[in-house]
């Protein structure tokens, strides 16, 4: 199993090329960061110093979304980091919440992403692609290599994964959900005629170890938070009880009462004063290595190729440091 960080941009920017020295030194392959351009900062500028200072880590976002930047200038920077630092790079991508909403602006339809899905693909490999009815190739792109992996939790989105991304990204480790999402991406992956094995599943959820269980939940509660607007998303569209989606992941957004996008990703965000205890260890991993490393096992039995350690809260380098001389030994020893 592969292991990844998932930090946000906040600056100072030499603080996260520090974190993701540590990731590396203890084994993670990649490192990822958040994407949102009025919250933090520019993730493309910081990737060329996490590229320059790292010698095998796999960067890229979690995720950016095919609305705050045209495909081309996409496609060329991926395409530019990988040609000064090897194919490096990877591009997570999904409809935009928190980049589009801060903005004014709706996250991008399905149909937008799954286009844009193809045509950076293809630009940033070095293919001609059409772009607002205008075919275009990159001239200077020389073996590049870009893989785009989609977020995704509804069922069409699920099933656009499945059709079109090289991977599947999942913004929770619940063990129930894993296991029907995987599923549906995969089962629509061999109905489009593609192989569902050569779709790379990465689960990216908080971690947090330690014995304190009241700490940590308080620490990770955030996330149910973060989860929770793409849920309240599902539910808007498919209604309560769909059995288009299961009601494990969509009963505790009952008590949301709205959300604040300036404490997004963030602990002691008060937006998620609503995220029972239940769903925080559902849906994130907590408690000694021990417990890590059985729910790790667990997913990796569900088809998880990777697992992205989200890495906001208050003991960054000690999680970092225990997934190093704890978790990932016991995973891939």
């Amino acid at each position: 199993m592969d292991f990844g960080l998932v930090l946000q941009t906040d600056p100072p920017a030499s603080a996260v090329v520090s974190l993701m020295k540590r990731a590396e030194r203890n084994g993670f392959r990649y490192g990822w960061t958040f994407d949102s351009a009025v919250l933090w900062q520019e993730p493309f500028v910081i990737y060329s110093q996490i590229l320059a200072n790292t010698q095998k880590l796999h960067i890229g976002p979690m995720v950016t979304n095919p609305g705050t930047r045209t495909w081309e200038v996409t496609a060329s920077t991926f395409a530019t980091l990988n040609d000064m630092y090897g194919n490096r790079t990877v591009c997570g991508i999904g409809r935009g919440d928190s980049a589009m909403r801060v903005a004014g602006r709706a996250p991008n339809t399905l149909a937008r992403l799954g286009e844009a899905i193809d045509v950076i693909r293809d630009l940033a490999e070095g293919r001609e692609a059409e772009v607002d009815g205008n075919p275009i190739r990159i001239p200077w792109i020389r073996d590049g290599k870009l893989p785009v992996w989609m977020a995704a939790y509804g069922p069409k989105a699920l099933a656009l994964a499945g059709q079109k991304a090289d991977g599947f990204i999942l913004q929770l480790a619940d063990l129930y959900l894993t296991e029907w999402m995987v599923k549906s991406v995969r089962e629509a992956a061999e109905a489009a005629g593609r192989d569902p094995a050569s779709i790379t599943i990465c689960v990216a959820a908080p971690a947090y170890v330690g014995e304190d269980l009241a700490h940590a939940r308080d620490q990770c509660r955030w996330f149910g938070g973060m989860v929770g607007n793409h849920v309240a998303d599902l539910v808007g569209r498919y209604g309560e009880h769909s059995s288009l989606v299961p009601d494990e992941l969509t009963e505790y957004v009952k008590a949301r009462q709205g959300y604040d996008y300036s404490h997004h990703g963030r602990a002691g965000n008060p937006s998620a004063d609503f995220v029972p205890d239940e769903i925080v260890d559902r849906f994130c991993l907590l408690g000694p290595p021990e417990a890590h490393i059985a729910k790790l096992r667990a997913l990796r039995d569900l088809g998880v190729d990777q697992f992205a350690v989200y890495d906001m809260h208050d003991a960054q380098e000690a999680t970092i440091d225990a997934y190093g001389q704890h978790v990932i030994p016991a995973l891939n020893g």
